[in-house]
């Protein structure tokens, strides 16, 4: 059974940071490219960041800049480190598994998602 369990969330105030985790577990993380997304109220989710088995990320504009996504493959757990912080920010954050088979993309999959509310 594949498990993406996020932890992290909470509440930080505008201008604060925080670390996201999500740790994967029932696929090989190999081979999987992992993603960060978020969802606010009445909004649709949103691509954040994501990173490869090797490294290469990529970042919606809403993240440059103050988020870095990083995954330690000895651990099967992907980070978002989230800086400068907004009250535009808060959200339900996602992490996401895109797993790869021979070059192809194959079956994706959610965690349950961590809380993030920003606000003084």
């Amino acid at each position: 059974q594949v498990q993406l369990v996020e932890s992290g969330g909470g509440l930080v105030q505008p201008g604060g940071s925080l670390r996201l985790s999500c740790t994967v577990s029932g696929i090989f993380f190999s081979t999987a490219i992992m993603g960060w997304y978020r969802q606010a109220p009445g909004k649709q989710r949103e691509f954040l960041a994501g990173i490869t088995f090797g490294g290469t990320t990529n970042y919606a504009d809403s993240a440059k800049d103050r988020f870095t996504i990083s995954r330690d493959n000895a651990k099967s757990t992907v980070y978002l480190q989230m800086s400068s912080l907004k009250p535009e920010g808060t959200a339900v954050y996602y992490c996401h598994a895109q797993r790869i088979i021979s070059g192809i993309r194959s079956n994706d999959y959610w965690g349950q998602g961590t809380q993030v509310i920003v606000s003084s």
